[in-house]
């Protein structure tokens, strides 16, 4: 079941449990894809609204960040709890061992030796966790050990 089939279900079930929260979400992230397939001028593959829904996670990490450093309690809490409803499309993330571990396996691939290897790795790493992996943690992962 594609992205777009899923969020049109549970947008349906949201509907039906008066879930206005997860509703509400729901039509973001659709109007997001929607206006990404509209860029585009196509339909979208799994990997683009992947992209668009670590977009839509990213803005949201971003706002919380925001809010919680003006002590802004109740703007923090709604966010978080849109963070939660979009965490539930996301595929299962990598623990630090299993990254750190893909991370080891690409530095030798690649024949990394240095920071200065640093695109080298990040090139070839990307593709492997992405949607699977923050990527600031990616990038710190990468750091500790080119250094």
């Amino acid at each position: 079941m594609s992205l777009l089939e899923r969020l049109n279900t549970d947008m349906k079930n949201a509907m039906k449990n008066k879930d206005k929260l997860k509703l509400s979400v729901i039509r973001m992230v659709k109007a997001s894809l929607q206006n990404e397939q509209i860029k585009l001028g196509r339909e979208l593959t799994e990997d683009e609204s992947l992209t668009v829904l670590n977009r839509e996670l990213k803005q949201r990490r971003d706002s919380l960040h925001e809010f919680e450093q003006a002590n802004r309690e109740d703007l923090a809490s709604k966010i978080r709890d849109e963070f939660a409803v979009l965490e539930i499309y996301m595929p299962k993330q990598l623990t630090e061992d299993e990254l750190n571990e893909i991370v080891t396996q690409t530095i030798s691939q690649v024949g990394a030796t240095s920071k200065a290897d640093m695109g080298k790795v990040m090139g070839a790493l990307m593709p492997k966790v992405k949607g699977k992996a923050d990527g600031g943690l990616v990038n710190r992962l990468v750091q500790q050990q080119l250094s």
